[in-house]
């Protein structure tokens, strides 16, 4: 993928010109090399115009931080239109003027029992006794809820459950369309990945959104469940598109140093849209208005067009030299820099080359995705990143769709699962650059894991403890998430890290569909889905512990460098806590060319 940071090394020459004679020489005179004083890409550019600057900074702030919010919002906001209220059978007969739903419930359904009523004759009974003498017998018939149901809504207005009765035996309705909105995130993923490096980030972003709006707006008129569905579907091709699309323009406006700073930014924003949600399905309890101001308000977004400009790196890639020029020139004057004045010339000159190479290997087929397990070791780590990335996903998305299922108060705790995030990501940046990326993402993991099983020792009244057990597990889990894409990145080599990390990412997204069906366990059981999870998560941590550590280690760049990278991985390298350091790297590099020597 073009938005992932390259960590190796770039080898830069001096340029050799041979002024006389060009002409004749051109075709026979090799490739020219860089000259170390002039750049000739953003990473070598940005330094100069400042990686972090007044420009960068307005756009990310003003633009491509808020652009990250509308994903918490397609993909949670569900879990809140979807409540389930306390409710039982209704009794036309027994709805007299004066009547509580509590005494309507004591006399006409057996008690806890929310799918069957007494198949007697009210009407009859009432003839000769007034309602509140009427005392029910265990031993009168029952049948199923006939005449539809009565809902406590002291604390929910309306939701979908509500209006297309969705209790009893299609129960499990909400759940498929959970299931319904991962659905069309695989699909949204691939197709949005196709746009965005074929017609640019820009354009890519506000289709995408525009997609959400009108997903959420089907969604807010929706007159059944299927067409609710569906819409949900719709919604669910930007998720997680949505987010990765301005992720990726904030990430290719900055330098390099700045990549792991705005990435936690990016994350951490995406969760104050979560905080933001929270607040508001606390004041808004129909399921239509929430619909509704979930989505809509992001067509404001759309003006937005003007401002956000395309990516330079896009436009330099596709040859667009003009307006990445311009833009680039926008930058240094925005930052107080100007753009050197070879820039352009050489850059047409890289370009340039750049063609003629692409022209010589069109015959050449690069390596596809069978590369990724033609080979022993490749195989591995390719089954081991997508069982990892397979379970981090999984296990953050479900306890996310479980935290208002648990507490005393559904909104309270959505708002502290939502919150728990922010200081999980920032010790984690703290961390990985460190202590490497493998031994985090495996104690985070398991410790997720192991903090969501034990909640099957506690009682079944330890709401509070159970609540304070899922916060962890959260915790825990959201810190991993941070650091398996960057983590995988790192692994895959350069030839083939776009196209493991969409495989990953396509597999993993596959297995969202299943999560629904692991929160649904809870209506039986409410620690069950937690236990699962708690499993998943540690299998996968554990799986982690085989991965190669990445930390300053030159990464592979093509198929057969990773291959060879991590091959010789024995138990004590399984087992070492600490990353090799830099120093020793050093070592091993001069040691390396004095033997070649």
């Amino acid at each position: 993928m073009d938005d992932q940071p390259s960590t190796s090394s770039h080898h830069q020459h001096q340029d050799q010109q041979q002024p006389d004679n060009h002409a004749q020489k051109e075709q026979h005179r090799p490739p020219k090399k860089r000259d170390l004083n002039e750049p000739m890409d953003l990473d070598d550019l940005l330094p100069q115009l400042d990686e972090f600057g007044k420009y960068q900074k307005i756009l990310i702030w003003l633009i491509c931080l808020p652009a990250c919010i509308p994903c918490g919002f397609g993909a949670f906001n569900q879990l809140f239109m979807a409540e389930v209220p306390d409710h039982w059978c209704r009794v036309p007969e027994l709805e007299l003027s004066g009547v509580s739903q509590h005494v309507r419930r004591e006399v006409g359904v057996p008690k806890g029992d929310s799918c069957r009523r007494y198949a007697v004759n009210f009407t009859t009974l009432l003839e000769s006794q007034s309602l509140m003498d009427i005392t029910p017998n265990s031993s009168w018939p029952t049948e199923e809820c006939v005449q539809g149901w009565e809902y406590d809504l002291s604390d929910i207005s309306s939701s979908i459950v509500i209006d297309f009765s969705l209790v009893c035996e299609h129960a499990i309705y909400p759940t498929l369309g959970l299931a319904a909105l991962n659905a069309g995130g695989p699909i949204g993923v691939y197709a949005f990945g196709v746009l965005n490096d074929g017609i640019g980030r820009k354009k890519s972003f506000f289709l995408c959104l525009g997609v959400l709006i009108v997903g959420g707006l089907m969604t807010t008129f929706s007159p059944d469940f299927w067409t609710w569905a569906v819409s949900r579907f719709i919604v669910g091709l930007t998720i997680p598109a949505i987010y990765q699309i301005p992720f990726i323009i904030a990430l290719e406006l900055v330098g390099a140093n700045y990549r792991s700073f705005v990435t936690v930014l990016t994350c951490i924003f995406y969760t104050l849209g979560l905080v933001l949600l929270a607040g508001i399905t606390y004041f808004i309890r129909d399921w239509q208005i929430m619909a509704f101001a979930t989505s809509a308000p992001f067509l404001l977004y759309f003006f937005y067009w003007r401002c956000l400009p395309e990516s330079p790196r896009w436009l330099l890639a596709k040859g667009r030299l003009e307006e990445a020029s311009l833009i680039l020139e926008k930058l240094a004057a925005t930052n107080g820099k100007e753009l050197p004045a070879s820039f352009k010339q050489k850059l047409k000159q890289h370009m340039m080359l750049q063609r003629t190479r692409s022209e010589e290997r069109k015959a050449e087929k690069g390596p596809g995705v069978t590369a990724l397990c033609k080979t022993p070791n490749m195989r591995l780590k390719t089954t081991l990143i997508t069982l990892n990335w397979f379970a981090n996903e999984m296990v953050y998305v479900g306890l996310s769709y479980y935290g208002p299922a648990l507490g005393n108060d559904r909104f309270l705790s959505f708002l502290l699962s939502s919150l728990v995030e922010i200081p999980s990501y920032l010790c984690c940046w703290a961390v990985m650059d460190r202590w490497g990326r493998r031994w985090p993402l495996s104690i985070c993991m398991v410790v997720s894991g192991i903090a969501c099983i034990i909640t099957v020792l506690l009682p079944a009244d330890a709401v509070v403890l159970t609540l304070v057990l899922y916060l962890f597990a959260k915790f825990a889990i959201s810190a991993s998430f941070l650091i398996i894409y960057p983590f995988a990145g790192e692994l895959y080599p350069t030839q083939l890290r776009g196209v493991g990390i969409g495989a990953s990412a396509y597999i993993s997204g596959l297995g969202l569909i299943v999560i629904p069906f692991i929160v649904y366990l809870g209506m039986e059981m409410l620690v069950l889905p937690l236990v699962v999870m708690g499993v998943i998560s540690v299998i996968g941590g554990l799986a982690g512990l085989r991965l190669p550590e990445t930390l300053h280690t030159k990464l592979p760049q093509t198929v057969e460098e990773g291959e060879e990278f991590g091959k010789d991985f024995t138990m004590q390298d399984c087992l070492r806590c600490v990353p090799i350091s830099r120093s020793d790297i050093i070592f091993l590099i001069l040691l390396e060319i004095f033997v070649h020597c």
